[in-house]
C-alpha cells in the first residue's frame, strides 16, 4: 500500500486503472429481487474474499454499523427524438434554469444550430443554441402542446440511462424509470443512479434493522462531476466537476453515535461516500452541512470516515474505481476485478455488487 502511495504523490496515470472486460459481462438488465444480485465480499486485512448475495448483508455486517445512503431522486433526463431526415436524436439534460438548459445531445455532427428538434412525439421541442465541444450544447427547450415545462419533461422523460445500456424506441420507458432509482429517493436532483443503492428494497432494510444495523441518509445529486471522462494523462491532473451535496444533523449524529459504540460506518455507493468525506472531520465524524463538492479521491487521498464501502463494478479508468483504489489499493482491486470477471459477475449500473470491509 506505501508503494501505491509514493507514486500517486509522485504520477499516477490514469492507464494505470484499466482492465480488459468482456462484452459479456457488461449488465444490460437488473436482477430480480433486488437484492437477487451477487456480492462479492472482500475482508481487507486479511485479503480474503468470499462470494455471496446482497440478500446476505444482515449476516455479513455487524450489529451497531451504520449504512450511510445516497437519497438523491433521478430526474427523468433522457429524452429521444427525430431530425427532419428521420435520424434518431437522444438528449441528456444536465442542467436547466426555465426554458434554458445544457446538456449531451447526439449525433452531434447531424444537428444544426437555431433548428428546432422534436422530442417524445412533439411533446417537447429542443433549439440547439451553442456548441460547446464534446456533444455539450446549450439548449432551448419548450412545450408547444403547453403545459408546464418540468411536469411534461417529468411525464414524458425516460431513465438517464448510460450510453452501454441500449433501449430501442419501442421499449417501455416506465420500466427502466422504475429500477432505474433507489426505493428510497427522495430528493429529486440527479442525472445518474447512485448504483450501489439500487440492490436494496424496504424487506431488506427491514431485516437489516431487525439485526440491529442502522441506515442514515446523505444527498449527493449525481451528475456530470461522477461519470465524465478523464481527459488527461495524470490523475492529479483531473479536476471533477461540482456536484451538490447535503449531510443532514441526523447523519451526523448517527455517525457519531456508531464511533462510539464501536460500530462501523458503511458507505453504500462511491457518491455517499464521497459526501460522507467531503464533510470528514480529524476524528472520524462528520459535520452536518450542505453545499457543492468536487471532492477527488484516489490512491494517495484515503478516505477518514468511511470502514466499509458497499459499491458495484465500475467503468475503468473511472473516478469511481478510482475512488474504490483509494479505499484498499489499486493493485488489489484490479486482482479483484478480475477475479469477478472470471467468475461471471455482472458489471456497471444494473451489475453485481462489492462489500470491501
Amino acid at each position: 500500500m506505501s508503494g501505491e502511495t509514493v507514486q500517486a504523490r509522485g504520477s499516477v496515470r490514469v492507464a494505470d486503472f484499466h482492465y480488459e472486460l468482456p462484452a459479456d459481462r457488461i449488465a444490460s438488465a437488473p436482477v430480480e429481487p433486488r437484492d437477487a444480485a451477487r456480492l462479492f465480499v472482500h475482508e481487507r486485512a486479511l485479503d480474503r474474499s468470499e462470494h455471496r448475495f446482497v440478500r446476505d448483508l444482515p449476516e455479513l455486517l455487524r450489529p451497531g454499523d451504520l449504512l450511510v445512503l445516497n437519497d438523491t431522486r433521478v430526474l427523468p433526463h433522457r429524452l429521444v427524438g427525430r431530425l427532419p431526415s428521420g435520424a434518431r436524436v437522444e438528449v441528456l439534460i444536465l442542467s436547466r434554469d426555465g426554458d434554458h438548459g445544457r446538456g449531451y445531445l447526439k449525433p452531434a455532427r447531424k444537428l444544426r444550430i437555431n433548428e428546432p428538434i422534436g422530442l417524445e412525439g412533439g411533446a417537447l421541442e429542443l433549439v440547439p443554441l451553442a456548441a460547446l465541444g464534446g456533444g455539450l450544447f446549450r439548449f432551448a427547450l419548450r412545450a408547444p402542446r403547453g403545459g408546464d415545462l418540468t411536469a411534461v419533461i417529468e411525464a414524458v422523460g425516460r431513465a438517464p440511462l448510460p450510453p452501454y445500456i441500449r433501449r430501442p424506441d419501442g421499449d417501455d420507458a416506465g420500466v427502466d424509470r422504475a429500477r432505474y432509482q433507489t426505493v428510497f429517493a427522495r430528493v429529486p436532483g440527479a442525472v445518474a443512479a447512485p448504483t450501489a443503492g439500487l440492490h436494496f428494497a424496504g424487506e431488506l432494510l427491514a431485516r437489516l434493522a431487525e439485526r440491529g444495523i442502522g441506515s442514515a441518509f446523505d444527498t449527493l445529486h449525481v451528475g456530470e462531476g461522477t461519470f465524465a471522462p478523464l481527459r488527461v494523462d495524470r490523475v492529479e491532473d483531473h479536476r471533477m466537476h461540482r456536484e451538490r451535496y447535503e449531510l443532514p444533523a441526523a447523519t451526523a449524529t448517527a455517525i457519531a453515535a456508531t464511533r462510539a459504540r464501536g460500530g462501523r460506518v458503511v458507505a453504500v455507493g462511491t457518491t455517499a461516500a464521497r459526501v460522507l468525506e467531503t464533510c470528514a472531520r480529524d476524528d472520524r465524524t462528520v459535520a452536518a452541512g450542505s453545499g457543492s463538492t468536487e471532492l477527488f479521491l484516489f490512491p494517495g487521498r484515503p478516505l477518514r470516515v468511511v470502514d466499509a464501502l458497499l459499491t458495484n463494478f465500475h467503468l475503468p479508468g473511472s473516478t469511481l474505481l478510482m475512488l474504490v483504489a483509494a479505499f484498499c489499493g489499486r493493485e488489489r482491486v484490479l486482482r479483484l476485478y478480475r477475479e469477478a470477471i472470471e467468475r461471471g459477475y455482472r458489471f456497471f449500473s444494473y451489475g453485481d455488487a462489492m462489500l470491501l470491509v
